[in-house]
């Protein structure tokens, strides 16, 4: 009876995290830091909304705006969305949708404001980006947000419906067009707390993000950081 207790609840566990869409991760022993080349700025653990789960609904999770200028989340009401207080946008299911602060997208948080944010997606490496296109390049992407990669080659992460696990997708970087137009570049690296390279465990804090920019301040199209 012991047994068939624990059986279903476990099946039960595994339903829950269907239905939630629970991100997973793997223990502190496999923790690994974000290498730092020492232009680009890495951001770990960045924390999104926690409280929110699925069962509520996608739209229960608060954005997370971050600003480049601050290195930092920044706190913006509705007054403040079509603005240039910020720059990405993490958005619907465990914040891993990110949008770049863009006035001309109807869907984009700033919708209506200055912003002038545009992304084109490289299956590159981060190190090997070095230029950023022109803007004409920018203007005609149809990249509008960087989410979860369905099976079209579009966004930053894997995620199986069969076993509910997110894989970051390696060598992939996202050439940026900020909301004041200079010009960067962006790796999304992990949505779990502590940057784990293997998912095991369900109950793993998420969401938690690690990821790396560098924006170029000189205005240029220079995007080298070795």
């Amino acid at each position: 009876m012991k047994k068939l207790y624990c059986l279903r609840n476990q099946r039960f566990a595994a339903l829950i995290a269907a239905l939630s869409f629970f991100f997973m991760s793997c223990s502190k022993n496999n923790e690994q830091p974000a290498a730092s080349d020492g232009l680009s700025i890495t951001v770990t653990d960045l924390m999104g909304d926690t409280s929110a789960t699925m069962a509520v609904g996608a739209a229960s999770f608060m954005t997370l705006y971050f600003s480049f200028a601050a290195n930092g989340k920044v706190e913006i009401g509705d007054q403040d969305k079509p603005t240039l207080k910020w720059d990405l946008a993490f958005t619907g299911p465990y914040n891993s949708e990110v949008y770049v602060n863009s006035g001309n997208y109807q869907y984009n948080p700033g919708y209506g404001g200055p912003g002038k944010g545009a992304v084109i997606q490289l299956d590159t490496p981060y190190e090997q980006v070095t230029d950023a296109p022109a803007d004409t390049d920018f203007d005609a992407s149809t990249v509008t947000k960087i989410g979860w990669d369905a099976g079209n080659g579009q966004g930053w992460f894997f995620y199986s419906l069969d076993n509910h696990i997110a894989v970051p997708v390696k060598n992939r970087t996202f050439l940026l067009r900020t909301a004041e137009g200079k010009y960067a570049k962006l790796e999304l690296l992990n949505v779990y707390k502590g940057n784990p390279p293997v998912v095991t465990d369900l109950f793993w804090p998420a969401p938690y993000f690690t990821f790396r920019y560098f924006v170029q301040m000189d205005g240029s199209h220079n995007l080298k950081t070795i």
